[in-house]
């Protein structure tokens, strides 16, 4: 690893169909260590990454950089190009590593049999080995269990390069970061600090902007009220000095406008006013240039209602192939129209093929079942953004508004040529809402999601009336939401790789 830097030097991009800049004349540098990048979904995080790694190129202004550059993308369809060569690596740092993230050997054969938290590890170890002088990380948290998440951050305080984190996990970015860029499109502003030290610090700016424009405000209001007097009393003037309404022999009547004309008093009332005009441009120009945020109102609903059945999904005890001879072994499994279940387990331990299996076996009407996968691949989710905006009106707006609510905005996303993860999740579950559901499914519901959007749909959720199967590593999100706990766990000690479903 060389000594690299990285500068943006007013830099600006937009996708093309997009109708305003996502990033506009951007002037920033990133230090050695972590920069934390925070922003709503589908503000530009992912974009600001691909510029810094010289995969996107800006519209204008520079990105100078030196030294190689690696980015680390949110999804793990693919397999890492050079996770074969880590895995034949003897050396002691690359077997420090790959043990330090638990990455097995025969990974590469069987990507597509494995957790997206065990593709995550791959990912972020081959980046990590590869020891980049940039390197940008793209929710490297997602998908990752409690024990893969504190190897992980230990291994990332190691990188001593120049490092861009994006995650909507603030006690990472606390952890790591020591300043954060905050993007709200076109804006983009640089504070010191973690994620929590620069969120009070633009809190209070954002507090302070506003006074300031509410203060600019009523002296707009004020001004405008004299301005509108002064009019008034302008024009009473005007009509005293014209001649037009005294009679012709009104000799003295003229004279005394003739001499006002001659002294100037007749115009002081306009002048008067004009000047007070002018006030009045400053005074609008001066409020409009206090810039605040704007807001938008957040919270949605889920329109659910109890099912009629005496049970959402029933299933005998049986045997779940796994892959890589391993299995799964499960007791009875009953879930009544009011059960709320949380179902935990390390990674790779068969989560996510048991909630197939049982989606799978759901026997109602699809239109009452929502269910929300782990991952949604990028041409699945291009078709999902392209049905959308094929809509009817009325039914699109529908689910703008829950997209809005949940904190994107509809105009920038039904823009873009294709959806980031947590703004397809968005899609997913606006179309969810509005099906009534009976049975609501989430694998990993808040991966991919901006912090205002999960506390948004925490309290959804809360809320909601009908069942609901949780899958997560978030233990506080399951405790709040979910009554009954389904765990999977080794079945034994030096056992031939069979899993057990307990229900606790």
């Amino acid at each position: 690893m060389q000594d690299g830097y990285l500068l943006f030097e007013n830099v600006s991009y937009t996708y093309e169909a997009m109708s305003v800049p996502l990033l506009e004349n951007l002037s920033v540098s990133f230090p050695k260590r972590w920069t934390g990048i925070a922003g709503a979904n589908g503000a530009g995080k992912t974009t600001i990454l691909k510029l810094a790694t010289g995969l996107l190129k800006p519209l204008s202004g520079q990105v100078r950089m030196h030294g190689e550059a690696l980015y680390c993308a949110q999804r793990t369809d693919e397999v890492p190009s050079s996770l074969e060569r880590l895995l034949c690596e003897t050396d002691r740092a690359a077997c420090e590593l790959k043990g330090r993230l638990a990455i097995g050997k025969d990974w590469v054969g069987r990507w597509g049999s494995l957790s997206h938290g065990e593709r995550k590890r791959a990912q972020i170890g081959v980046m990590l080995w590869l020891q980049p002088d940039i390197l940008a990380l793209d929710e490297p948290t997602n998908h990752i269990d409690a024990e893969a998440r504190s190897l992980l951050i230990a291994a990332l305080r190691e990188f001593d390069g120049i490092g861009l984190l994006v995650s909507h996990d603030r006690e990472l970015l606390d952890s790591l970061c020591d300043q954060c860029l905050f993007l709200n499109p076109p804006r983009a502003v640089m504070r010191p600090g973690s994620y929590s030290q620069g969120k009070f610090q633009a809190a209070r700016e954002e507090a302070a902007a506003r006074r300031k424009r509410e203060i600019a405000s009523q002296n707009f209001v004020r001004l405008s009220a004299e301005a509108h007097r002064r009019a008034a009393k302008a024009r009473v003037a005007d009509r005293k000095r014209s001649k037009a309404s005294l009679d012709r022999g009104d000799r003295d009547g003229r004279a005394r406008i003739d001499l006002a004309r001659i002294t100037g008093k007749d115009g002081k009332a306009g002048r008067l006013a004009g000047q007070m005009r002018a006030r009045l441009d400053m005074a609008h120009r001066q409020e409009q240039s206090i810039l605040v945020q704007e807001t938008y109102e957040l919270g949605i609903w889920v329109s659910s209602e109890f099912s009629r059945r005496a049970a959402l999904f029933r299933v005998h005890s049986g045997i779940l192939p796994l892959g890589n001879g391993r299995e799964l072994r499960y007791p009875d499994l009953l879930m009544s129209p009011r059960d709320r279940i949380g179902l935990t387990g390390a990674n790779g331990s068969g989560k996510t093929s048991l909630v197939r299996f049982l989606v799978s076996r759901i026997d109602f009407s699809p239109e009452r079942l929502t269910y929300l996968p782990q991952e949604i691949d990028a041409q699945s989710s291009r078709a999902l953004l392209d049905e959308a905006r094929r809509l009817p009106p009325e039914v699109l707006g529908k689910l703008m508004t829950v997209v809005s609510r949940l904190g994107s905005r509809p105009a920038r996303l039904l823009e873009s040529r294709e959806p980031s993860p947590g703004e397809v999740r968005k899609l997913l579950l606006g179309l969810g809402i509005a099906r009534q559901p009976h049975l609501i499914v989430m694998d990993e519901p808040t991966n991919h999601l901006d912090l205002p959007s999960i506390e948004c749909l925490e309290e959804a959720l809360e809320g909601c009336p009908c069942g609901l199967f949780l899958v997560s590593h978030d233990l506080r999100l399951l405790s709040r939401l979910t009554r009954s706990r389904w765990h999977i766990a080794p079945a034994a000690a030096g056992s031939d790789g069979s899993l057990l479903l307990s229900l606790q």
